[in-house]
């Protein structure tokens, strides 16, 4: 019998995992002559499953300590979920609320209507905006008439946009809204790597505006959804009991499978050849064979567990940058805020210079988040902008946010609740040269047979791109193994 060690029990770990074993009971139901069989270990560092994807219920809220959702655009979560029997779990957003505001000289302006991402396409919204001085709209509107990019370098992503559509697109729209979701820094990102959509766009029509008039375009004439359909698709999608949900299903899932163990607390140090295979050595001085290994780690820890075997892959896989971030979640009694919240929430732009990175009225943008007279608010801290921040004490910590959403929502009231989760050097970096650096890894990696790495440092940092690349490391296995 063959056997699969993943070491790493995030999403990207469980999904890998999790797609071998579907690949296997459709081999079976088919009666395929391929079947066989096929042994797999998750080894997990921690006492928990599940990486960054932390859910904890308390008193009538969920609080997720990690992301809160994934992108229906990329479909492989979504996917994954109903092949897992979650549909009925599946919850978008609340629509009617949907709005995201810009802090821009110490007030909240919201985000102009038809604004994706940072390129607009609703000219009457745009115009009215408070956010946009007139000279910016002016040279955001240019966009539509500047030439090209001549050769396909990469480039900053804020090199990118201040080409495309000016400064102040970049420092009102891009930057904080990347700063968001990749806690990154225009200045040093890969416009490829993390927006391929977008040069793209320019590539194929010389403008994103231009180019994204015509995707709406070609969208609206797509056949509608039927009105049966069980569930209404937003663009941002979570399970009502919370992203957990995703992680103790496959949990279950896999335990329930032949041949499947998960192991929690085992700290892998090193991972070494042995015969035609490996050897996942632990740092209790055990050790488990394998026939393949996927390293379904961050870059970085992938570095330090590949050391022995090759030092040239481990300096590759060390040169991915990763940053530290925190969430800090607060609940208020809904009479203590004078705020509307009529939208999502909030980004906050570097220029501000302010100690948050944004805001989500998380019980306005999802249901089944907090009792009904009461409001709960994640706030984002660290990054990119003030990586040291993640290191307060939980009482600094809070003291900051709450002065930040006093300044910033007028929020001064007693909190009913506080959770504070940091996660440090979780998330990574797509900078300039970000896929050359990917494609030597892959080249070196495949100098190993059996060898894989998989996670969100390669290819999409989200939920979403995390399953679909552990699925496309699944089938490599599967067809290695086969041969």
């Amino acid at each position: 019998m063959k056997r699969v060690v993943i070491i790493g029990g995030g999403i990207a770990g469980l999904s890998a995992a999790w797609s071998l074993r579907e690949h296997q009971l459709g081999v079976v139901r088919t009666g395929a002559s391929e079947a066989q069989a096929l042994e797999v270990v998750v080894l997990e560092r921690h006492g928990s499953l599940g990486g960054n994807i932390k859910t904890e219920k308390t008193d009538g809220f969920l609080i997720e300590g990690g992301p809160d959702c994934f992108l229906s655009e990329k479909p492989w979560a979504l996917a994954l979920c109903k092949r897992l029997g979650l549909e009925d779990e599946l919850l978008g957003t609340n629509e009617e609320k949907r709005k995201t505001f810009v802090l821009s000289n110490g007030r909240l302006h919201v985000l102009p209507e038809g604004v994706i991402l940072m390129v607009p396409t609703k000219l009457l919204p745009f115009a009215a905006s408070s956010l946009i001085s007139i000279p910016g709209k002016i040279r955001m509107a240019m966009e539509f008439f500047i030439p090209k990019k001549k050769d396909d370098k990469d480039e900053t992503l804020g090199s990118f946009v201040r080409r495309r559509l000016g400064q102040e697109a970049l420092d009102k729209i891009a930057e904080p809204l990347v700063a968001g979701v990749h806690a990154g820094d225009p200045a040093t990102m890969s416009v490829r790597a993390c927006f391929p959509k977008f040069v793209q766009l320019e590539e194929e029509h010389g403008s994103l505006i231009r180019g994204m008039l015509k995707r709406l375009s070609a969208a609206k004439g797509a056949p509608t959804p039927p009105a049966s359909a069980k569930k209404k698709i937003t663009m941002f999608m979570t399970l009502k009991g919370g992203l957990s949900t995703l992680i103790d299903t496959l949990n279950e899932r896999l335990l329930s499978s032949e041949n499947t163990s998960i192991k929690t607390g085992v700290n892998v140090i090193g991972v070494h050849k042995k015969g035609a295979g490996y050897e996942a050595l632990a740092q209790d001085g055990s050790a488990i064979e394998a026939d393949v290994v996927v390293v379904a780690a961050p870059a970085w820890a992938a570095s330090a567990l590949l050391m022995a075997l090759d030092d040239k892959l481990a300096e590759k896989l060390n040169a991915i940058p990763y940053v530290s971030t925190a969430t800090v979640t607060i609940a208020f009694k809904r009479d203590a805020i004078r705020h509307p919240l009529n939208g999502f929430g909030f980004v906050v732009p570097k220029t501000e210079k302010r100690r948050i990175m944004a805001a989500t009225w998380t019980s306005v943008k999802f249901d089944y988040r907090s009792p009904d007279d009461a409001v709960l608010i994640r706030c984002f801290v660290g990054g990119s902008k003030n990586a040291e921040l993640v290191s307060l004490s939980d009482a600094e910590m809070l003291g900051m946010v709450r002065e930040e959403l006093k300044d910033i929502m007028g929020i001064d009231a007693e909190p009913m609740l506080a959770r504070v989760f940091r996660w440090f050097n979780s998330m990574p970096q797509y900078t300039v040269g970000h896929e050359e650096r990917v494609a030597a890894i892959e080249a070196l990696v495949s100098k190993h047979p059996g060898l894989y790495v998989t996670g969100s440092a390669y290819h999409g940092i989200g939920i979403s791109d995390s399953v679909r690349n552990a699925e496309i490391t699944a089938k490599k296995v599967l067809h290695l193994l086969a041969q």
